[in-house]
């Protein structure tokens, strides 16, 4: 069974009130990206723990948040693949765990936005007129997201290369 904040603290030696402070800072800096607050607050609690993986009550234990936020929260984090379901061996309670390589996969699944994104664009120039200003600035607009693609592709295959050379827990 999962342990507490309080309890996976104390057998870590770490200090509660910091993780707890740090949880909160990385969450507010994950707001003012632009993420739902409950969603950047569940999503750094779960990047603290250890296992990468709590319980609905646990995520409301540490965060002092009710059910229902922790519901919005993990069904946004589910919706943008942040986050998987699971449940919890002879119980019937769900369990929420970070995925593999989240940042990897997170940004792979954004080059899937820009592709469509791009698609819509060059049917905008076309709709438009490329060579009108509107169209023009459209058209900018796509070749910026098709460079961003041809560049995520390269960053990706070259974080890759770099994460094999890195002496990180748990490889």
């Amino acid at each position: 069974m999962p342990m507490s904040t309080a309890e996976e603290a104390a057998s870590t030696g770490r200090d509660a009130e910091a993780v707890s402070r740090f949880v909160e800072r990385f969450a507010a800096q994950l707001t003012e990206a632009g993420m739902q607050r409950m969603a950047s607050r569940v999503f750094a609690a779960l990047l603290a723990s250890d296992d990468g993986c709590l319980t609905s009550a646990e995520l409301g234990e540490r965060l002092r948040i009710s059910p229902a936020a922790v519901s919005g929260a993990v069904g946004y984090l589910s919706q943008v693949s942040m986050i998987s379901r699971e449940r919890e061996p002879g119980s019937r309670r769900d369990r929420y765990r970070l995925h593999n390589e989240l940042w990897y996969e997170t940004f792979t699944r954004r080059d899937q936005v820009l592709t469509l994104w791009e698609q819509t664009l060059r049917e905008g120039v076309a709709t438009l007129g490329a060579d009108t200003p509107a169209g023009a600035r459209v058209a900018e607009t796509a070749a910026f997201f098709e460079f961003l693609q041809q560049e995520m592709y390269s960053l990706l295959d070259r974080w890759r290369a770099h994460r094999a050379t890195l002496d990180l827990p748990g490889d």
